[in-house]
């Protein structure tokens, strides 16, 4: 069995929170249906922190990395 990606879609969830964002200020939906929605959009801003945090982490990462090892300067092949 397949094992489940917990890894959070970013930019899927950002564009789903932005349409529930949408659909409640329209004002159209019952109180019901509001609480759903709000429920559901914290759960995705929720989400979308997490992958926030972690590619920050991530970054850290590598620039402490870069940190460690010294540049090298890339000359081109190219005489112009």
């Amino acid at each position: 069995m397949p094992k489940k990606d917990n890894k959070v879609n970013f930019e899927k969830a950002f564009l789903e929170l932005e349409e529930l964002v949408d659909q409640m200020e329209k004002g159209d939906l019952s109180l019901e249906e509001s609480l759903k929605c709000f429920e559901h959009g914290m759960r995705l801003t929720k989400d979308c922190q997490k992958a926030l945090c972690e590619a920050e982490q991530k970054v850290k990462i590598l620039l402490e990395k870069n940190k460690k090892n010294s540049l090298e300067i890339f000359e081109s092949d190219n005489n112009d």
